[in-house]
């Protein structure tokens, strides 16, 4: 099965980008050196656009060539229905990078990240379902479903800050994910009701 790319911007649209292809392993990629380069690409680039389409091909590079990142998960919590194991945050420097995991049946709300970000599904199937801000005159918050994408493992999503998806584990397995983040802006980090359409910070 083929792996993609998908971009997903502040509309809802969705693009196959940049090569898709796992890349074989070689020299071992270290965190460090990818950080170090990640940063060399935030100084250069300055939309998220640009960001992400140079970003992505090193986090392919990243996940085969430090296998042991992808066993740095934990189980998924009974009772939240997902975990989240921090990799790496630094006091003033702009990146997050985490392992979560999700149990069956479960799924986030529906939000956006309030900055780029990059998910590589690592494991399991899940459903992504990709929103775009629909307003009405009394309903500044309302949203309306543009699609669906499966991600299997070796697939990755690249959103922009202001892009609204959520997120449902397919199948009886937790799926698990490498999820890269820049520097969040909370004041623009929403989850969304589309139901009574509305939305509130998180």
């Amino acid at each position: 099965m083929a792996n993609h790319n998908w971009l997903i911007t502040d509309d809802g649209t969705r693009r196959s980008f940049g090569d898709s292809d796992t890349p074989e392993p070689g020299r071992y990629y270290r965190l460090y050196r990818f950080l170090t380069e990640l940063e060399d690409i935030l100084d250069i680039f300055h939309d998220d656009i640009s960001r992400l389409e140079a970003i992505t091909p090193l986090v392919r590079k990243l996940l085969v060539s430090s296998y042991w990142l992808q066993m740095e998960y934990h189980n998924p919590d009974p009772a939240m229905g997902w975990s989240v194991n921090f990799l790496y945050r630094e006091h003033e420097f702009p990146i997050t990078i985490q392992m979560v995991s999700w149990l069956p049946e479960r799924k986030s709300s529906i939000h956006n990240h309030g900055t780029w970000a990059i998910v590589a599904l690592v494991g399991g199937q899940e459903r992504n379902r990709l929103w775009r801000r629909a307003p009405a005159p009394n309903q500044p918050d309302r949203l309306e479903l543009v699609e669906e994408v499966i991600l299997n493992p070796g697939d990755v999503v690249a959103l922009t800050a202001n892009a609204i998806h959520s997120v449902e584990p397919l199948g009886d397995e937790p799926t698990v994910s490498f999820n890269l983040y820049g520097v969040t802006n909370f004041s623009d980090r929403y989850e969304f009701d589309p139901e009574s359409h509305t939305a509130r910070r998180f």
